[in-house]
């Protein structure tokens, strides 16, 4: 029986178990994940309990439930770059590669839009730090994108408000500052129109097609640690997936 660590609720180990064999490879898209009984049986909890980490690890994209069938692991499509850039700044301590650089153009305490303060969990006090950026390289913009945090993250990490460069990347940063560590992401994107903002920003012509991507960045007791908002441009995304055919 896997071993349950007391400093976290039971449901959230069971999903952070199940959630690592899904991110390790070790449980791939389709695959069924264990039933609340037997979840029940191995872990020793109730079912409850055991049905709470099913729906925790739905509420993170990682698996879908199917009526009269069970629960299964779902296709992870995700925000690529986003862990890439992640990946690079723990292994280089560099977030960008040779040739990338990014233009700070607005840092400091801002109300946080609707959607983003519903993101990070405010709700009364909707004050929050952003750090908006345009990312380039030889080719012209790549992305334009913003990183939002909550005030107690604002407090204990004061670089967030300068316009410089984080070298290690934002979000490295907040985790060597507040001691919380990521530990899963959820994406959502959809397509529209650019706005004039934005077509300036990325030198589109008015109302081109761009993709937006919401990340959140949860740490390991699930309360968001940034909320992200990245607009590319048409020419600087694709879906790309690998599936069989049988």
């Amino acid at each position: 029986m896997p071993q349950i660590e007391e400093a976290q609720p039971k449901y959230l180990q069971i999903a952070h178990y199940i959630r690592d064999q899904i991110l390790r490879g070790d449980l791939r898209p389709g695959d069924e994940v264990p039933s609340e009984r037997q979840l029940a049986a191995d872990w020793k909890v109730s079912r409850p309990t055991a049905a709470r980490s099913l729906e925790a690890l739905s509420h993170q994209g990682l698996v879908e439930k199917r009526q009269g069938s069970g629960t299964y692991v779902r296709s992870l499509e995700v925000n690529r770059r986003a862990r890439e850039l992640y990946g690079r700044a723990r292994q280089t301590g560099k977030i960008y590669t040779p040739g990338e650089y990014a233009v700070i153009t607005s840092t400091g305490w801002m109300e946080a839009p609707a959607h983003v303060a519903e993101g990070l969990g405010l709700v009364k006090d909707r004050r929050a730090v952003h750090r908006r950026r345009v990312t380039n390289n030889q080719d012209g913009p790549i992305t334009l994108s913003t990183s939002w945090f909550a005030p107690d993250v604002g407090h204990r990490a004061p670089k967030l408000l300068e316009p410089e460069r984080i070298q290690e990347g934002t979000l490295m940063y907040v985790e060597n500052m507040t001691g919380r560590q990521g530990s899963y992401a959820e994406d959502r994107m959809c397509a529209r129109g650019a706005t004039e903002e934005e077509a300036v920003d990325l030198q589109l012509e008015p109302g081109s097609a761009v993709l937006i991507v919401h990340h959140v960045v949860f740490d390991l007791q699930d309360r968001p640690l940034e909320f992200a908002e990245a607009t590319y441009p048409p020419h600087r995304w694709a879906f790309e997936q690998g599936y069989p055919l049988t």
